[in-house]
């Protein structure tokens, strides 16, 4: 079995954070990853869609973290971003939200879930998040941001969502969510980090690499794919 590639599914560059997304993905290429997702809030999109960096053996993927209170206005947003994003995440924070994320399997990766006196998942949401392929995101920043209290309710409500997680057979997907350079941590980091609040070695691995690969490979199955409303035209019809 060879060497496992790394991967961060959700960075959020200029203007929604701090830093570039070339200062971003020199670091993490530097800290050892293969690749990075660019997924800045849907409501701090730059005025143009900006350019990805391209970086000899390191890979920068197109994604969104999609922020929206109502349903029905996040499955447009889901429809809109879809075909141009190769990482599709959603913000939740509200069970109505979670239930939208979770029921459409056009969405990649669920972050934030917790809401209230909730850890945002229950039995029947990690059934449809399995059903339909959607991840549970485990962002690392607002946890190492975190003291006192909030750390803790934050950490419960974590190792809630990890017990449904492996009862239902979800997919988790490990990330930093950084907001600047300082927020990322290496692969090494974040796999320690993940092991110490409750995950195994396998599935901390499975989070930083395999399911990230999963993602992409859906939604790139590969050559001669042609996304969702593309038409290919050949010979005489491109006139």
């Amino acid at each position: 079995m060879g060497k496992p590639k790394f991967y961060d599914f959700c960075v959020h560059a200029a203007p929604d954070g701090d830093n570039t997304i070339e200062e971003l993905s020199s670091l993490a290429r530097h800290f050892g990853y293969s690749g990075i997702a660019l997924a800045n809030h849907s409501d701090k999109l730059p005025d143009k869609k900006p350019a990805l960096p391209s970086i000899e053996g390191f890979e920068v993927f197109r994604g969104i973290e999609l922020v929206e209170e109502n349903p029905s206005k996040l499955h447009s947003l889901i429809g809109k971003f879809r075909s141009s994003t190769d990482v599709l995440i959603v913000h939740g924070g509200s069970e109505s939200i979670n239930r939208a994320a979770l029921e459409n399997p056009r969405v990649d990766i669920l972050n934030h879930p917790a809401f209230d006196k909730s850890s945002g998942l229950n039995q029947v949401l990690a059934k449809a998040a399995a059903e339909n392929g959607v991840a549970i995101g485990i962002p690392l920043r607002p946890l190492l941001h975190s003291r006192g209290s909030r750390r803790i309710r934050m950490l419960s409500d974590f190792k809630a969502n990890l017990e449904l997680a492996r009862k239902y057979d979800v997919s988790l997907v490990l990330c930093s969510d950084a907001m600047s350079c300082y927020d990322l941590r290496s692969p090494m980091e974040t796999l320690a980090f993940a092991e110490v609040c409750g995950l195994e070695e396998d599935e901390a691995l499975d989070a930083i690499s395999t399911v990230p690969e999963k993602i992409i490979k859906k939604n790139r199955p590969g050559p001669g794919y042609v996304r969702e409303g593309i038409e290919v035209l050949e010979g005489e019809d491109i006139f």
